[in-house]
């Protein structure tokens, strides 16, 4: 069993070699990457940020989630079916929507793939636009140093020096991931008679 602690009245994960991704490139291409996003809407930024975690890991789980900092224009049922279609439409039988992880705070996934995937090493990915945010979500100074974080730089939103010390400062083991997603405004448009995955201009 994954050994968990109380904190609160929430619980932590104890266990770190499990949803930890260590450095070296075998534990890398066997770990399964986490990707929860707000998918509000999925956009071609979501497909270049999957293709490149399938070209690094072996396996990613990705799901769509309420973001407690933000209000969402669709309801979570409809933005986790057009990320279900995104990743249809990817085509890549290592890539899955793993809705049963959704949650909208961290500690609740990390848990949960902890027990679905109990011989993995898991690792949690995020976007540069929100890695200054981290220190302020829920509990991080408990999940942080339980598990590899895998930043994406985006365009746009660069990372600073103390942005990443922050996250050091809160145990967190950083790496950043060796690309870069495009600022792209677009929106997915499920074409439902024609069973294809469009990606549209959206304003």
């Amino acid at each position: 069993e994954i050994g968990v602690r109380l904190v609160g009245s929430e619980m932590c994960i104890r266990d770190r070699s499990r949803i930890c991704n260590h450095c070296c490139p075998e534990m890398t291409a066997a770990a399964i990457a986490l990707l929860g996003t707000s998918a509000d809407p999925p956009t071609r930024g979501h497909q270049v940020l999957l293709e490149g975690l399938l070209n690094r890991y072996g396996q990613v789980a990705t799901w769509a989630s309420d973001n407690p900092l933000k209000q969402h224009d669709a309801p979570l049922e409809l933005r986790a079916m057009l990320l279900g279609q995104l990743v249809q439409h990817l085509q890549d039988e290592r890539l899955e929507l793993a809705q049963h992880l959704s949650s909208p705070y961290t500690l609740i996934p990390l848990q949960r793939a902890a027990h679905h995937w109990p011989d993995r090493n898991l690792v949690l990915v995020v976007g540069s636009d929100l890695a200054g945010q981290i220190p302020r979500w829920k509990q991080s100074d408990c999940w942080l140093p339980q598990c590899r974080l895998a930043i994406a730089p985006r365009k746009g939103w660069p990372l600073e020096e103390t942005t990443l010390q922050a996250l050091r400062d809160l145990g967190g083991q950083v790496e950043l991931l060796d690309l870069e997603v495009p600022i792209i405004i677009v929106a997915v448009d499920l074409l439902v008679e024609e069973k294809q995955l469009h990606l549209l201009p959206y304003d």
